[in-house]
């Protein structure tokens, strides 16, 4: 280290004593992860071999299981509303051979298919589509409307991905039951309702999803991923997504004629006011190094120009990766906004933390995530495979099944685009691809999905081995 910058280190740190704030080394910035066992790669020319049998029974499915992709993008229903694509999940289960539980958990579905003894492994899809009017101009493109919970007329399009997911899902089952001379155990396929607002996992959980059934050993999931190209997937290990909370807070006045704020409480003012003294629990509050966000993503207030309404209505979403984050984060949020009504001399504002509407932080089992891996790489070639996929803020109610850790569980992203549409995004000024829960968003549909059966179910026959006699 030269002079100078040892100087300037010395500095830094007798201030950062002064100031009552402890140095950390940088290891410390970083939660301590346990070193995983080591885990067995399969034998060699084991996935060759399987993967031969995927790929014929996948090759007589798979014109079947686009028409069921097309049919479910084209037939989306909101969270809670799934009642025709539960329907029809289960009758594609029943015919594949498995035992179907419907209605579970409000509209989800269970399908178990026992083979012996040995692990069980539960495989997970969604079903439920986003408030967003469809503009990809496909054929099949949805053109449903219907009204919300609150009432209001909305489209509805499979933004997500969650259409590849139940094709992926069915068509994994069904290659399961054709080769159960290959594995040994029992398969517990769940369709989950609402996950787009975190609800459905917790309501099959509570309905007694691991008491009726057979509680899993290990729980698979996979998510469409809309910026890489079809053929290739990615996992994190440790941490991959994150806390989600919905809060909801309704900001008091007295309102007036809009000539005469001086005798109103203005709520659209003090409104504001909260807007912009959140940003300071990301910015002022919390170590940089500690994700956090804190978005308002609705504000409705006023019915006219010149009327001060009584109200304004404000809803949140936040974002976290620890408890601790979590919880701090939470009570900023009502202090927050109870002192900005305070210093307007407005009513105590109400602030209200969804419990329905929440989920934990997503951790893949890293041991997991390594053994999955060793059969993806030899799938779809090392090259396609992104073992060190970042943690996302996104939030997915996946993480529930893991049982507080107890149960070891993995989400992995498949490409869903084309390679040529890939290719061209990544030129210089070319325009960006297309995300998730956006209105352009169209997946490719036979090369991701048989992306999405051919790892689903090598992943899960890697882990109920049929036992050599």
């Amino acid at each position: 280290m030269l002079p100078r910058q040892l100087a300037a280190l010395v500095i830094l740190t007798a201030s950062l004593a002064v100031s009552g704030v402890e140095p950390r080394p940088l290891a410390a910035l970083k939660p301590a992860q346990p070193e995983p066992k080591a885990q067995p790669t399969p034998p060699e020319g084991w996935v060759k071999d399987r993967l031969a049998d995927v790929d014929k029974k996948l090759d007589g499915e798979i014109k079947d299981l686009v028409a069921l992709y097309q049919h479910i993008h084209e037939n989306p229903e909101l969270s809670l509303m799934e009642v025709n694509t539960s329907k029809r999940l289960a009758e594609e289960m029943k015919k594949a051979g498995y035992e179907v539980t419907e209605k579970f958990g409000g509209n989800g579905v269970v399908a178990v298919f026992k083979n012996g003894p040995g692990p069980v492994v539960l495989i997970r899809t969604d079903m439920d589509g986003l408030p967003i009017i469809e503009q990809t101009g496909l054929r099949y493109a949805s053109k449903v409307k219907v009204k919300n919970r609150d009432g209001v007329e909305v489209g509805v399009m499979h933004a997500c991905g969650h259409d590849i997911h139940m094709a992926s899902w069915v068509g994994a089952a069904r290659v399961l039951a054709s080769m159960k001379d290959k594995w040994s155990g029992t398969v517990v396929f769940i369709a989950q309702p609402a996950e787009e607002i975190v609800a459905g996992a917790k309501q099959m959980l509570e309905a007694g999803l691991y008491t009726k059934f057979p509680k899993p050993d290990y729980a698979l999931a996979l998510h469409s991923d809309p910026l890489h190209p079809a053929g290739s997937l990615g996992f994190s290990e440790g941490l991959a997504m994150a806390n989600s909370d919905t809060v909801d807070i309704l900001v008091k006045g007295k309102g007036g004629h809009g000539a005469a704020p001086h005798a109103t409480i203005d709520p659209i003012v003090l409104s504001a006011r909260i807007i912009l003294d959140l940003q300071t629990i990301v910015s002022r509050e919390t170590d940089p190094l500690d994700p956090v966000v804190v978005t308002v993503g609705s504000i409705h207030g006023g019915t006219k120009h010149n009327i001060i309404p009584n109200e304004v209505k404000l809803q949140l979403t936040v974002r976290s990766t620890t408890n601790a984050t979590r919880d701090r984060v939470l009570k900023a949020i009502d202090r927050i906004a109870r002192a900005a009504a305070l210093g307007a001399n407005a009513p105590p504002p109400e602030v209200k933390v969804s419990l329905e509407e929440s989920t934990p932080a997503t951790y893949n089992d890293v041991a997991l995530a390594r053994k999955c891996g060793a059969v993806f790489r030899e799938i779809v070639s090392p090259d396609n495979v992104r073992g060190n996929r970042k943690p996302m803020m996104g939030a997915e109610d996946f993480a529930r099944y893991a049982d507080g850790g107890k149960i070891p569980s993995l989400m992995y992203f498949i490409g869903t685009i084309s390679q040529e549409k890939y290719d061209a995004a990544q030129k210089p000024g070319a325009p960006g691809l297309q995300g998730m829960h956006t209105d352009a968003y169209a997946p490719v549909p036979e090369p991701s999905i048989r992306t999405g059966v051919r790892t689903m179910s090598l992943a899960a026959m890697n882990l109920m081995p049929k036992k050599q006699k």
